[in-house]
């Protein structure tokens, strides 16, 4: 494991191109990439994209179908005892341990160390990383909202739970809030968005990681509002990455905005009226409002990441001289 934050040149100028998703030299993590990414060829970068891309839906696919078999086993069996939730708690484990280089075959122990990013940072970058990506799921939620009222969409499906316990009801949601965070971290910001980086500038390694990351929720309908959304948390999630060179600050952010959205966003999708029915009441433009506040709050937070990354950065390198 790594301490501190990884990054090159000037964390402020690099974070604000990937913001505003340009290219610039300063957003280059490697120093010799810039002249690499020139000698390579169009086919060999489209493969490297579609091997991502692969990766990433294998890591995906196991840890959520996994749960899935075990989910649908528990509640056809006994579901009052919600005995999946300790299983599926094991498998993320083990999942996550050999994603970090552990066990067999030894020979890519590194190249999987790597490719999960899951490097430790420090507790003031954590902090900001938090805080960050709170604002972050607050504008998200209102993008989505208004969204809602501004085309019609049929909601995310979450009463599958009706008539079961409590117990199993709470803890099966704390666990699915659990699986997709650790999962799609791994395998977005992780392996697909490292090796993309390796390949292309730091915002269109971000886009294309991002791209990717809304494809994936497709299940939950071919309908462009959703997508887009989906697509901007993978840019929130992807940057925080880069930033931090790490995929352990986004998971806590990630686990918040999963359960926000299941008990406080889609169990009312169904019941939003379209302002093109019924006009823009005050809740309306109270979400726009807060779309709008919490996204320009967001982006100098994630500024301020950066500095923190930065800093930190040389905090360890002066360590390291002076230990030789």
């Amino acid at each position: 494991m790594q301490s501190g934050c990884s990054f090159d040149i000037e964390s402020c100028h690099a974070v604000t191109a990937i913001l505003l998703l340009t290219p610039s030299r300063q957003a280059v993590r490697h120093p010799r990439g810039h002249e690499e990414q020139s000698m390579r060829s169009l086919p060999g970068r489209l493969l490297k994209i579609a091997w991502s891309a692969v990766l990433a839906l294998l890591i995906l696919g196991f840890g959520q179908g996994v749960w899935g078999v075990l989910l649908v086993a528990n509640l056809k069996t006994i579901p009052t005892i919600p005995w999946a939730v300790p299983v599926m708690m094991l498998v993320l484990g083990l999942m996550w341990q050999y994603l970090s280089g552990k066990w067999w075959p030894r020979r890519t122990s590194e190249a999987r160390r790597s490719y999960l990013r899951a490097n430790r940072v420090s507790g003031t970058v954590f902090a900001w990383a938090l805080l960050a990506g709170a604002l972050s799921i607050v504008a998200l939620a209102g993008y989505w909202i208004v969204l809602f009222q501004l085309v019609k969409m049929p909601a995310n499906v979450l009463d599958i739970f009706s008539g079961y316990p409590l117990l199993t009801t709470v803890l099966v949601i704390a666990m699915a809030s659990l699986v997709s965070p650790i999962t799609e971290e791994a395998a977005f910001r992780g392996y697909c968005q490292v090796i993309l980086e390796r390949q292309f500038t730091a915002p269109i390694a971000v886009l294309i990681s991002s791209a990717l990351f809304a494809a994936a929720h497709v299940v939950h309908g071919f309908l462009w509002p959703k997508l887009l959304v989906y697509f901007l948390v993978g840019v929130v999630f992807g940057v925080m990455a880069y930033v931090a060179n790490s995929t352990v600050p986004a998971i806590p952010v990630h686990i918040i905005g999963d359960l926000t959205f299941f008990t406080l966003v889609w169990p009312y999708d169904a019941t939003r009226q379209l302002v093109w029915e019924g006009g823009a009441d005050r809740w309306f433009w109270i979400h726009v409002a807060q779309a709008i506040i919490f996204t320009a709050l967001a982006i100098p937070a994630f500024v301020r990441l950066a500095r923190v990354c930065k800093r930190s950065l040389a905090f360890v390198e002066g360590r390291a001289v002076g230990a030789n």
